[in-house]
């Protein structure tokens, strides 16, 4: 049997002519059969900075490195001799509809990673009909995240500020853009030691130094797209250029508490999500 050739139209609808991403990225990305292979894949493609950010944790990383265990050690006994002809996968998460039983958590500094950031991963959220939260410190803004994915079953994570004002503010704005769902984090009342944030001299916006242009040097999709595109910084609020860790310590809330919990709950209108709890009773009293 002849292969089919595809005609030119056909092409024409699946490639997307963006920079860099022609037939070279739906390639890289094919040869990924897993998380791990997409990791190292983008371990090749991205300064060392960024990518540090997203694979490190804090200390000597012996809680990331348990989680990860765990997620391994999760075996799945499944039934047999069940009819899987049509499987529906559907299921409602917080009250949004959602294709899985998943969704995209929130991810600060998106953009340092990839030049898509927010929009790039709200765009496939809404592709495969599952939720996309946008972190307080995206690198796109609550409204402009709407405006580009208006379609997208969006909810907004809230770090809560010491200025309550702040808070309210990016609460107020979340609402009126119509996302769906208010996740606040309570597991970060201060920032963790990530030694390699500081080890990298990790900032925001990024500093250009000799050792972090070198390494850009090796990546030059990732250079390119950062002198192209706008300035990476923190979306839904200004800031001075200061590490990670005194972004954390200057504005979150240390003294954070059910009350704070309470005062959420009357001042969010949606589905409140509470993210970071590890102690059975804490949940409880959630």
């Amino acid at each position: 049997m002849k292969r089919r050739i595809p005609q030119y139209k056909e092409l024409r609808d699946l490639v997307q002519f963006k920079p860099f991403d022609l037939d070279l990225r739906r390639a890289r990305l094919a040869k990924a059969t897993n998380v791990r292979e997409l990791r190292d894949i983008a371990k090749r493609r991205i300064p060392a900075a960024a990518f540090d950010y997203v694979d490190g944790g804090s200390f000597g990383e012996h809680a990331l490195n348990r989680n990860r265990a765990a997620f391994d050690d999760i075996e799945f006994v499944p039934h047999v001799l069940r009819d899987v002809t049509s499987v529906d996968l559907r299921t409602k998460i917080a009250g949004t509809e959602s294709s899985l039983p998943v969704g995209i958590g929130p991810t600060g500094l998106t953009r340092l990673m990839h030049t898509e950031g927010e929009i790039g991963g709200a765009q496939a959220a809404a592709a495969f009909g599952v939720p996309f939260a946008l972190s307080t410190m995206g690198t796109a803004s609550i409204e402009e995240l709407e405006a580009e994915v208006p379609d997208a079953a969006k909810w907004f994570q809230l770090y809560l500020w010491k200025d309550r004002g702040r808070s309210r503010e990016l609460v107020d704005r979340a609402a009126a853009a119509g996302y769906g769902a208010l996740i606040v984090t309570v597991d970060t009342p201060v920032a963790g030691a990530r030694l390699r944030d500081t080890r990298n001299g990790m900032t925001m916006p990024p500093t250009l130094t000799p050792k972090t242009i070198l390494d850009a040097s090796y990546r030059p999709e990732w250079w390119f797209n950062f002198l192209t595109t706008k300035p990476l910084g923190f979306a839904n609020f200004e800031g001075e250029r200061v590490s990670l860790a005194e972004t954390v310590n200057t504005m979150f809330e240390p003294s954070l508490n059910f009350d704070d919990l309470s005062w959420l709950r009357e001042t969010w209108p949606g589905k409140l999500i509470v993210k970071g709890i590890q102690f059975p009773q804490d949940a409880v009293e959630s």
